[in-house]
């Protein structure tokens, strides 16, 4: 296990870790919200608001790009201006951004609503770097941040049934209104029980590091959103998006280089702990997500190749027992990690996924509702409730002493590049193969293509390093 970096309090006991950890569950459960309560209500939004579903779609986009934008650098400004303060902070405006989503009398303000609700992005990371600075052992620390982060699965599935109850029965806006009293929960309990910590050093934020890095990786961002449209995409917008982050990161790099207090020194950038887990976040977001997230309840759904299942109870068969046994597991996997460590759970929980994912080519030659459910399980277990958070963990346990908001916030760039990457690349392995007349060697295409990603995603995670100070 890792030695720890930040802060020199004593571990609080009994009733003070209780009472944290409920005020950084409700943060998180704030994000989480935010994140998966609307999915069965866009519909519903299209509706009310007399639009098309694409429009409804890129409210969706606008919101996860924020989310990822802001967990650039919204974590290093905690390390220098305050994690509680900038926590908030964060959940104040997550509360405003609902309260304008709610009050949305067209598709433009619905926009800036949910623009302002991806302040909430990075809330995960923060509330992590916050536990490691309160609970500086690392046995007890793998545990607790476990709970966190399994949340960030998705609430068991609950979220998204609560969050289509809502819609259907009070309309959309009931959902957004859901949101700000739990985001005020969070901020009442945050403000009460969380207390204040700093890096070991605060100097002035990188401002002009933060705007170009945040350009190159937008740019990045919407590249690969214009790609996931695959036959359909502006090739010359994607070039010049790729050129124009190209650009942006090598001022980034050199403006890094000078600066007497930069967002992340070169040398962080240079470093294993930094590449080796950015490099294996991205490589397994890539090879898991778009097959729980699309491929597989395609498969369900589909009448002639797939299942059959309708789309009204597909989630029961995929998404819900995926996020129940994530949820579920997450805890156990934290466990694991204070006995054997971050990295070793990991490459297992990698190498489960590689086995359900070889499971999944059963799945689609063959598929059943039960063995839908079986591969659901498994994925859960594997990815939701063990790589996830582990990828989550290490981004915290290898940050150093003196900018411990900057691995974690990268780290969670490379979760929404990879989340955007496995649509554009999976689909790709999919389309390329699937015929008229053999869906079938589409979707066993994309499940070797998530093996393939996946052992790559093994191999990198051999270079992430065991301490913060390799």
């Amino acid at each position: 296990m890792s030695q720890t970096v930040t802060g020199t309090m004593k571990d609080p006991k009994g009733k003070s870790v209780a009472a944290l950890m409920t005020a950084l569950m409700a943060a998180v459960f704030a994000f989480q919200l935010n994140a998966s309560m609307l999915s069965p209500a866009l519909t519903t939004m299209q509706n009310e608001l007399n639009t098309t579903s694409s429009q409804i779609g890129l409210t969706q986009t606008v919101f996860f790009t924020a989310c990822a934008v802001f967990s650039l650098f919204l974590p290093r400004l905690g390390d220098l201006a305050g994690r509680k303060k900038v926590l908030l902070g964060m959940l104040v405006l997550t509360a405003i951004g609902c309260v304008i989503s709610a009050l949305a009398v067209n598709v433009p303000m619905l926009m800036v609503g949910r623009v302002v609700q991806g302040v909430a992005g990075p809330i995960v990371p923060m509330t992590l770097i916050m536990l490691h600075h309160e609970v500086t052992d690392d046995t007890r620390y793998a545990k607790l941040m476990s709970i966190l982060t399994a949340v960030n699965g998705g609430i068991g599935g609950v979220d998204a049934i609560l969050g289509g109850w809502l819609a259907g029965t009070f309309g959309f806006r009931s959902v957004f209104w859901f949101m700000v009293v739990i985001a005020v929960i969070a901020i009442v309990l945050v403000f009460i029980f969380a207390s204040e910590s700093h890096a070991a050093e605060t100097p002035r934020m990188d401002w002009p590091g933060v705007v170009s890095l945040c350009v190159a990786f937008l740019m990045t961002y919407l590249a690969i959103n214009e790609i996931e449209k695959l036959a359909e995409a502006n090739w010359m917008m994607v070039a010049g998006e790729i050129v124009v982050a190209a650009i942006f990161f090598v001022v980034f790099w050199q403006i890094e280089k000078r600066a007497k207090a930069p967002m992340v020194t070169t040398h962080y950038l240079k470093q294993r702990r930094t590449w080796g887990l950015l490099l294996t976040t991205l490589l397994t977001m890539t090879g898991v997500f778009a097959i729980m997230n699309g491929i597989v309840p395609a498969l369900a759904q589909d009448a002639k190749f797939g299942a059959g299942i309708s789309a009204s109870v597909v989630s029961f068969a995929t998404l819900t027992p995926y996020a129940l046994i994530g949820l579920a597991f997450g805890p156990v996997a934290g466990v694991l990690a204070s006995k054997f460590g971050y990295h070793k759970v990991l490459r297992m929980g990698l190498l489960v996924t590689v086995l359900g994912l070889l499971f999944g080519i059963y799945v689609c030659k063959a598929p059943s509702v039960w063995a839908l459910v079986v591969l659901s399980l498994v994925l859960g277990v594997s990815y939701a409730g063990t790589v996830n958070i582990m990828l989550n963990g290490l981004g915290v346990v290898l940050s150093p002493a003196d900018n411990t908001g900057y691995l974690p916030g990268l780290n969670s760039g490379g979760f929404n590049l990879g989340a955007g990457l496995s649509y554009a690349v999976l689909y790709a392995f999919m389309n390329a193969f699937t015929s008229s007349g053999n869906g079938t060697t589409g979707y066993v295409a994309s499940m070797i293509g998530a093996v393939a990603l996946l052992a790559l995603a093994y191999a990198a995670s051999l270079l992430i390093p065991k301490h913060a100070d390799d």
